[in-house]
């Protein structure tokens, strides 16, 4: 069992990754304080949050008879724009959709453990996936939350997504990860909307305010109030993590906020400036999203929020936010 962890983890650094950690099935340990996040209405209009709450109590909804799990890291840290005109789009969304990189890259190692250990059962699963993340993450040595809720890894930072290989296959469980923020305030205070705030012993965000889930998950209008907090962000909003201590570089710690060479996570594309996407027709949306995290928010959002950015550099003044040509 030992040979076989080792070697699962060391495909997967091999494979692009910049950490992997192994843990051992059974319930997930935080599903109550998930199921209290929900009851709260913390979720707002991301309702699959609170349909798929039952099933992230254990693994059997993603695999019958789970004894383990892989967990990955993938670095999407980079140098970004951030000149006023230009949109201004959260990290993870720069290169390749990362749905379709760790899928990848986590089937092939799916089938090459099914090689090594005929009869072995796996399944890959992302963030679209039934299951607490960031709690079988820590418990797998990868990183620790945040006040932001975001997974640290105290030696690389936040810019990180997770992915997850369930196994048939027990596994060398590694050490959970631990840490914390002591008295640092620096994403609460940063916050646009105000939307971290304490949640019994730990913290939690408010989809209800989270940039994030206004100008990517939300159709139709956004309220004047929360699109006059939008500034400059087109897609997402990296406010939290760019101000975290942990994200920034130490003489000490040359290993911190490291820069991804990733060719299918690095920036792939170029974005034309914010007058271009307030217009950009149905055919160019199609083209310049093909293949990118940021094709979610679709044609008519992107135009929206490319209006209200412009907007908020003109000085908004309130009201209404603007609509796109063609809506009225």
């Amino acid at each position: 069992m030992v040979e076989f962890t080792e070697w699962l983890k060391s495909q997967a650094l091999e494979s692009g990754f910049q950490s992997a950690g192994a843990v051992a099935a059974g319930p997930a340990r935080t599903w109550e304080s998930y199921s209290r996040w929900v009851e709260e209405g913390n979720h707002g209009h991301l309702a699959y949050l609170a349909e798929q709450r039952d099933l992230k109590r254990n693994l059997d909804a993603l695999l019958s008879g789970a004894e383990s799990v892989l967990a990955v890291a993938l670095n999407y840290n980079q140098m970004v724009d951030r000149t006023p005109g230009r949109p201004w789009i959260a990290r993870y969304a720069l290169g390749r959709d990362y749905h379709k990189v760790i899928r990848s890259r986590l089937r092939r190692i799916g089938r090459l453990a099914e090689e090594r250990s005929p009869g072995l059962r796996w399944r890959v699963a992302v963030d679209s996936a039934p299951l607490l993340e960031r709690e079988w993450a820590q418990r797998a040595g990868l990183g620790w939350p945040g006040k932001n809720t975001c997974l640290i890894d105290s030696r690389r930072g936040s810019f990180f997504v997770l992915g997850f290989l369930i196994l048939s296959h027990p596994l060398v469980p590694d050490q959970p990860s631990g840490g914390g923020c002591g008295t640092c305030r620096l994403c609460i205070d940063a916050c646009p909307t105000g939307a971290i705030h304490p949640f019994g012993e730990t913290w939690k965000v408010d989809a209800r305010l989270c940039l994030s889930t206004w100008n990517i998950e939300h159709k139709g209008e956004i309220p004047a109030e929360i699109a006059d907090t939008m500034g400059n962000w087109t897609f997402g909003c990296d406010v939290c993590q760019e101000v975290c201590p942990f994200n920034h570089p130490r003489p000490s710690q040359p290993d911190r906020a490291v820069v991804t060479d990733d060719p299918e996570v690095a920036a792939d594309r170029t974005w034309p400036d914010l007058h271009h996407l307030a217009g950009i027709s149905e055919e160019d949306w199609d083209r310049l999203t093909r293949g990118s995290a940021v094709r979610r928010v679709g044609w008519k959002g992107l135009q929206r929020n490319a209006l209200i950015n412009l907007q908020n550099q003109r000085g908004r003044g309130g009201g209404e936010s603007p609509k796109p040509p063609g809506t009225g």
